[in-house]
């Protein structure tokens, strides 16, 4: 059961829950958590009404694709999340 989010992205932004990071090291080499490639995909968690003559495309529940450097970290109840416009998004998946 997913839980209620006590945030409301405002017009076309949206909330996206990144997917872990994924470790990438070759012959057991150890790479700290600082060393980490940020995970480029997550899934929507919230998003905006959309502006006035632009629907959002994407819905909660999306899997999707994003810039590098998009959006906006922040961390709700432990768990972190980004608020990015829906134009940082690439691709739903």
């Amino acid at each position: 059961m997913a839980k209620k989010l006590n945030i409301t992205p405002l017009h076309d932004r949206v909330v996206v829950k990144a997917a872990a990071a994924e470790k990438k090291s070759a012959g057991g080499i150890i790479i700290p958590d600082t060393a980490k490639e940020k995970p480029q995909r997550g899934t929507i968690v919230a998003v905006g009404a959309g502006k006035k003559d632009e629907p959002l495309t994407v819905k909660t529940g999306d899997n999707v694709l994003y810039g590098k450097y998009a959006g906006q970290e922040i961390e709700i109840e432990g768990t972190e999340y980004l608020i990015m416009r829906e134009s940082d998004i690439v691709a739903i998946i």
